[in-house]
């Protein structure tokens, strides 16, 4: 049972403080690899010039604000409001395709036919980039998500760099282009910031993640739970606006796709009465996971409480760094749900023990395979 090298902070008002005293408890070590990168992958990355400095989710220097704020400019509530047609849309095109293959197969797996794309869709398309390349994203996506916050061993990191390192040369291409693309974008946005390449590269790296792969896992878990019968919303239910609505928040509370985040005690200082000395690395408890109500990091018990509470206050973070999608995620989690649900009327669960993502940050079913009543 490997020991856990995080002082855990559980207590809703304390994980508030953390997150409300960064000159205290920095950002720098959010997106730092959990599992130490060994020399192979380490080269793989470097040879195509892998870097990622400190510009958004981990920066704890001035600059910060400006850059968040050219970036929020990407999710204003009218923006996100704007875009429940097409996130509709989408869902139901989504939906209608699982219906299909049902038609034809009597199986699906809702994790890819529903839950995958809209979001890689929706958020491409948010930032003014061209929507192309959807596997490959949601491929990069695992992969980085396993490089950065899961246990690979020397084998699956040399596996998972080759991934990243392909991600990341894409990346910087798609970089190069929106510069001078016509019209609005992101990183048209974000250089006229004064942003140099690389530092857009490492912040497009983790918000075209985080940007669709979390909201993915969410509407997953959903999904799944509906399915299962462990929701007091049924599945009939769930195709109304606030039957999905009301789901999705209950997941959000309880077993969010990112359960927890990362903080690091930036000198000498006190939490909750206690002393904290400088450099302890710190797990903030966003949501109910399997990760620290289990065995350790690593070695999670399979018999963790899957939720905490009821409030969904913490999920997105709070401060400065809180997650800028927010509202964005909670309506795509919702409209899909919804479309899903009122697309695919009887169906079952055919696997009631599918294989989770169980990150240190990260948690959602693999798939959520479906079938077609009997009879």
């Amino acid at each position: 049972m490997a020991k856990c090298p995080y002082l855990i902070v559980r207590d809703p008002e304390s994980v508030r403080d953390v997150l409300h005293r960064p000159a205290d408890f920095s950002p720098a070590n959010a997106l730092v690899a959990v599992t130490p990168l060994e020399g192979p992958a380490l080269r793989v990355l470097q040879r195509v010039g892998f870097a990622l400095p400190p510009v958004l989710a981990s920066n704890d220097t001035g600059t910060h604000g400006g850059i968040r704020k050219v970036v929020a400019g990407y999710f204003t509530p009218a923006t996100v409001a704007a875009m429940e047609p097409r996130i509709r849309e989408l869902a139901r095109q989504a939906a209608g395709n699982a219906a299909d293959q049902l038609a034809r197969t009597s199986h699906t797996d809702l994790v890819q036919t529903v839950a995958a794309f809209p979001p890689a869709v929706v958020m491409l398309e948010l930032l003014g980039l061209p929507v192309r390349d959807l596997a490959d994203l949601k491929r990069w996506g695992l992969d980085s998500m396993e490089l950065f916050w899961g246990w690979p061993d020397r084998d699956r990191q040399l596996e998972l760099a080759r991934s990243a390192a392909e991600f990341y040369v894409w990346l910087r291409q798609l970089v190069a282009e929106s510069v001078t693309a016509p019209g609005r974008n992101l990183f048209k946005s974000l250089a006229g910031h004064g942003l140099s390449g690389t530092e857009m590269c490492s912040l497009g790296y983790f918000l075209l993640i985080a940007g669709q792969e979390t909201t993915t896992q969410l509407i997953s878990t959903t999904l799944f739970r509906l399915l299962e019968g462990a929701s007091p919303v049924d599945w009939k239910e769930a195709a109304s606006e606030s039957g999905a609505s009301s789901v999705v928040r209950l997941v959000l509370a309880t077993e969010s796709s990112v359960p927890t985040w990362r903080r690091v005690a930036a000198h000498d200082t006190s939490l909750g009465g206690s002393r904290i000395p400088a450099g302890t690395e710190i797990l903030l408890e966003l949501s109910g996971n399997r990760i620290t109500g289990g065995g350790g990091p690593g070695n999670p018990s399979p018999q963790g409480q899957p939720g905490r509470g009821s409030s969904t206050g913490l999920i997105f973070g709070s401060g400065i760094h809180r997650c800028l999608g927010a509202k964005l995620a909670e309506l795509e989690a919702s409209v899909v749900v919804q479309e899903a649900a009122v697309a695919l009327q009887g169906i079952q669960l055919q696997d009631h023990e599918p294989e989770w993502i169980r990150h240190l940050s990260f948690q959602a079913p693999r798939t959520v395979s479906v079938m077609n009543p009997p009879g």
